[in-house]
């Protein structure tokens, strides 16, 4: 009885972990953006997803691929990063407009233009990911920027804080000074 116990313990050990499936996930109408919470689909440009360790077939979804890359250089993640996917702007049929919801390369290979004159989804700047590095040549003949590669985009393309507000509320910075006077004493 021992050896039995014995042998189904070492048996217990030795299975295969299963491997955690990190393809990438479509676009769909119950797809919400990680950071905002609001539908992807209503907004234009690009988008990202993050596979992490421990969460299986739910991915962290991103309105902007500025915001994916954000979200990876912060350091309160919680989980291993498995898999980053981006919209590849480069794909057939993909537009501003309809950036695609299956047309994912992996963000570690794309080349992206940076500091290009376009907002993404969220009316932040925005960088542009493709898969074909002569694609993004004519994205940035087009409307300007840099083509690098992912871990090439500075920090201030993607945490810098956007100075335009909506709709041109030019009172913003007046308004969010005189809160930061209050709270500060």
């Amino acid at each position: 009885m021992k050896h039995v116990l014995l042998l189904a313990l070492a048996l217990a050990a030795c299975q295969e972990e299963v491997a955690q499936n990190t393809d990438p996930l479509p676009l769909n109408p119950e797809t919400v953006g990680h950071f905002c919470q609001m539908n992807l689909l209503e907004h234009e440009g690009p988008k990202g997803q993050v596979h992490l360790e421990g969460l299986p077939g739910t991915p962290l979804f991103f309105s902007q691929v500025s915001d994916t890359v954000a979200y990876l250089r912060l350091p309160e993640q919680s989980h291993p990063i498995l898999a980053i996917w981006v919209a590849d702007m480069g794909a057939p049929g993909a537009t501003w407009a309809d950036p695609g919801a299956d047309n994912w390369i992996d963000a570690r290979t794309a080349s992206y233009v940076v500091g290009a004159a376009i907002e993404g989804g969220m009316g932040a700047p925005e960088v542009v990911p493709f898969a074909d590095p002569a694609a993004a040549e004519a994205f940035a003949a087009r409307h300007g920027g840099n083509i690098m590669g992912l871990d090439a985009i500075p920090d201030s393309a993607v945490l810098a804080p956007v100075t335009e507000t909506a709709e041109g509320d030019g009172d913003y910075g007046r308004r969010l000074e005189a809160l930061s006077d209050r709270a500060g004493g």
